[in-house]
């Protein structure tokens, strides 16, 4: 379960994280990618308050959360891809890093826009995405699967 700061300042940041962590045990605390958020990460880590470090646009961003000790780190790649930028490719990139560097910080994959986007996340790197349910249910769908299914019955029906 995941809770978002609204605060941009480290004080406010603290305050908001610990009573947001306080709710249930299970609450990961988003915190954005700026100075501060990146210090109260660095807190929150040491007081075993996991994150979830958002906004994040660029593998050194990625880097910076991952020093930081947040648990999770979220590139909005179908924003990066509305920039004309190939968000794929910076979970890739991100997965790359934390593989070399043997950062525990897992690639949250958000801003997702396809079932397409869905996959290759996952061939990237990405552990964890979140999604529209759209995306999710179009993972069902292919041509081949409603002919075999169209199939399956005409022969069960004519097996009677």
């Amino acid at each position: 379960m995941s809770a978002e700061v609204i605060s941009t300042d480290f004080d406010g940041i603290i305050a908001e994280g610990k009573k947001l962590s306080a709710l249930r045990p299970n609450i990961v605390v988003k915190v954005p990618m700026i100075k501060d958020g990146v210090k109260a990460m660095k807190w929150f880590s040491e007081n075993k308050i996991r994150t979830n470090c958002t906004l994040v646009f660029s593998a050194g961003q990625a880097i910076l959360a991952a020093k930081a000790g947040a648990q999770y780190v979220s590139p909005f790649i179908g924003r990066i891809d509305d920039s004309n930028w190939d968000g794929l490719e910076l979970i890739e990139q991100i997965a790359n890093i934390y593989a070399i560097q043997g950062f525990e910080t897992e690639i949250l994959a958000a801003s997702i826009r396809s079932p397409l986007h869905i996959v290759k996340c996952a061939e990237a790197g990405a552990d964890v995405c979140t999604c529209p349910l759209d995306s999710i249910l179009g993972l069902l769908k292919h041509p081949l699967t409603d002919i075999g299914l169209a199939k399956f019955l005409a022969d069960a029906k004519s097996a009677k």
